[in-house]
């Protein structure tokens, strides 16, 4: 179900323990059961509604948050999501509910000194486009940096790197301003830009993501969120 874009591996776990599943018919209860490439599989309504119910937050995360677990006193940017933080220019007509927190995971990280946008959401289908392992989403930001760029070292940027023994996919980087430069990837490893930067001999001063996707951050103010609109896709 996962491999047809049907729901999560996790989800395909949860449906299934649900009697949501049918294959051929028959219900199906046991997890991990090997079926038929031709087989035909049936999903309860039921797990339709239950998928169209689950949300997408956007965080303009701060300076300071980390994004998933506690670590080292630092608290995990999920407890900025109270409805007080709400951001004033979110059109969704979606009320907040506390159970709109239950299950909701960050899809990707930023560092505890990196700034914008980071998206938290209860659906596997958003998680694995965002992160999943062949995922081909854009995620741009504006680096501001100290040091002297060469032009090889502009080159080596795009595509050359290479990091823990891996090499980097190609990636857009241009100068948005003297300082600061811009950062387009199609991929996410440890704190990638900055070691990037590193390796090109430039120390990263500031990074902020502004966009995932087709999804920019916006004039979103740093410590609020929005949902994910019907009329937004990653």
């Amino acid at each position: 179900m996962s491999e047809l874009g049907l729901c999560s591996r996790r989800e395909a776990d949860e449906w299934i323990e649900n009697g949501w599943v049918k294959v051929d018919g028959q219900v199906i209860s046991t997890l991990g059961a090997r079926i038929s490439p031709n087989a035909r599989i049936e999903i309860d309504p039921a797990a339709a509604r239950h998928q169209s119910e689950q949300v997408t937050i956007l965080l303009h995360k701060p300076i300071g948050y980390v994004s998933g677990q506690a670590e080292d006193g630092h608290q995990p940017a999920i407890v900025l999501i109270r409805p007080e933080n709400r951001w004033s220019g979110d059109t969704s007509p979606v009320q907040f509910k506390p159970s709109h927190l239950r299950g909701l995971a960050p899809a990707g990280r930023l560092d505890i000194d990196s700034t914008g946008l980071l998206v938290f959401t209860q659906d596997g289908r958003v998680a694995k486009r965002l992160i999943g392992q062949d995922t081909e989403v854009e995620k741009e930001y504006l680096v501001r940096v100290e040091g002297s760029l060469s032009e090889q070292g502009m080159k080596l940027l795009q595509h050359g790197l290479e990091l823990d023994g891996v090499k980097l996919k190609p990636a857009r980087v241009s100068w948005q301003n003297e300082h600061q430069l811009r950062f387009v990837l199609r991929e996410g490893r440890k704190r990638q830009i900055r070691r990037m930067c590193e390796l090109v001999g430039l120390v990263v001063t500031g990074l902020k993501r502004v966009r995932s996707g087709s999804v920019p951050l916006g004039p979103m103010p740093p410590g609020q969120w929005r949902y994910l609109r019907k009329d937004e896709r990653f």
